[in-house]
Formats: structure tokens, C-alpha cells, sequence
């Protein structure tokens, strides 16, 4: 599912066709929004004629840091005790082909490409075992971080939560299973990145569980659930793509702050 902007309007939709063929992807408008029963208004856009915008505008992003061994590793840290969580908010969110500006308070700004879980319900206190009634769907994630911002400040607000710092996109797939599934990232089409969900610390489920034992989870809130190793800078002039087996790609292109 997506949001788009086609003529001026905005609106949720279903997006149909084989991801792997762009020309194929024909976007079925939505009324309203994605949770419970959708209504679709019968009107069709192909791809091309549409612009993607972030598929969701949560009410609150859920990060999990060094929930990947390599990655905590390649930092110099240990793999915590229990899932380390932190926040961005919904300011930092960007879509597809939006710019990443880069904050003018750091000097050392990188990217990490993740899969991010989106609930689909109003949740709290979720039993193990009911975890799949709670999601809504996957999408994939760049939880962007200012990292010499990061080391120097300890409390990670603004080095994971400045403007632009959570490229979402480009949809939300509703049917897929996370278990085993390869993440990557590159720069200018250089592989950064390349990893497996299956190398989680903790699983997606461990992870809504842990978070929801603190908190409501609203519709459209969203989960990091951690990067794998092979984090590195970008710079003003790049391209950042992540993508996500079974999902697609989300690039962007890294600008200066005007």
C-alpha cells in the first residue's frame, strides 16, 4: 500500500504489479485510510503518472539499536541485555525520491538501511503469540544518523531525530514473511551493506512485545527493528538506496540543508 499524489490529490492506495518491472505497477486509489476494510474508489493511475510519498506519516517511530551483533560490533559496543530502544519523530519522515538535508551541526552523517514493521491496530501489552494480528505490513527504512553527533551527545534526540533523518518507502507490502530476508544498501551503487533479517538479535515479534509492555501502539506507528554491519557516511551529492527482499528499494539523494 502507498500514499500518492496524482493531480494534485492525495490518497492512499493499492499498488498492483511486479515490482521488479516498474512499467507493470498500476496504482488502485484508496478512500480513506488502509486500516480495517479499504474502499477503493475505482479510479487507476499507472506508476509513472503518480508521485510516491511516505506510505505512512506514523504517530511515533519505535528504533531498536544493535539488534545485529556485526553492526554493534563494527561500533565498538555490545549487544545489550535488552532491546535498546529510542525515538524519531514524525518530522524526521521523508518518502521516496525526497532529500536527505544534511544537518548543518554534523560532520559525520550515515547511513543504515533497516526493515521497518508498521502496526495496523491499537495495540498494548501483546502476547507473543498474537503478534501478527498487531502488523499491518513491512516497508523499508534509513534510520539516518548523525553520528559524530551521536558519540558526543550520549542522549540520541537530534543524531537520529533532526528533519529528513527517516526515509520510509517505497510502500507497504501486507504480505510477507520477515523471518530470513536479505537487506541491503548502497551509495552512488556502491554495496555498503548486506545483511539478513534472520541475524536479528531479536525477532520482530521479541520487539513488539518489549515495546508494547511500555506503550500503546496506534495504527501507522512505526518499528525499527535495527541495521545490519557495513554502516558508513554520506555525503552532500549521494544516492542512498536500501532495500528489502520482497519489498523494493527506497532512494534517496542527500542535499544541504538551504
Amino acid at each position: 500500500m502507498e500514499g500518492g499524489a496524482a493531480a494534485g490529490s492525495v490518497s492512499f492506495g493499492v499498488v498492483e504489479g511486479d515490482a521488479s518491472q516498474p512499467d507493470s505497477l498500476v496504482l488502485h486509489a484508496m478512500a480513506g485510510h488502509p486500516f480495517g476494510q479499504p474502499q477503493l474508489t475505482g479510479e487507476s493511475y499507472r506508476m509513472q503518472d503518480v508521485r510516491l510519498l511516505t506510505p505512512m506519516l506514523p504517530n511515533k517511530i519505535v528504533a531498536v539499536g544493535r539488534n545485529y551483533a556485526a553492526h554493534a560490533a563494527e561500533l565498538g559496543n555490545a549487544v545489550p541485555d535488552v532491546p535498546l530502544t529510542f525515538f524519531k519523530p514524525s518530522t524526521a519522515v521523508i518518502g521516496p525520491t525526497e532529500s536527505i538535508a544534511y544537518p548543518p551541526f554534523s560532520s559525520d552523517v550515515q547511513h543504515e538501511a533497516e526493515l521497518a514493521v508498521v502496526i495496523g491496530r491499537m495495540c498494548r501489552e501483546v502476547p507473543l503469540e498474537r503478534v501478527p494480528e498487531v502488523i499491518f505490513g513491512y516497508t523499508c527504512a534509513n534510520d539516518v544518523t548523525a553520528r559524530d553527533v551521536q558519540q558526543r551527545e550520549g542522549q540520541w534526540a537530534r543524531a537520529k531525530g533532526f528533519d529528513t533523518s527517516c526515509p520510509l518507502g517505497p510502500w507497504i507490502e501486507t504480505e510477507l514473511d520477515p523471518a530470513d530476508l536479505a537487506i541491503t544498501c548502497t551509495v552512488n551503487g556502491d554495496l555498503r551493506q548486506a545483511g539478513r533479517t534472520s541475524l536479528m538479535v531479536r525477532s520482530i515479534a521479541e520487539l513488539v512485545v518489549h515495546i508494547s509492555e511500555a506503550m500503546t501502539l496506534l495504527p501507522g506507528d512505526v518499528i525499527l527493528t535495527g541495521t545490519p554491519a557495513g554502516v558508513g557516511p554520506i555525503n552532500v551529492g549521494d544516492e542512498v538506496a536500501v532495500s528489502v527482499e520482497g519489498i523494493g528499494t527506497l532512494t534517496n539523494k542527500v542535499i544541504s540543508r538551504g
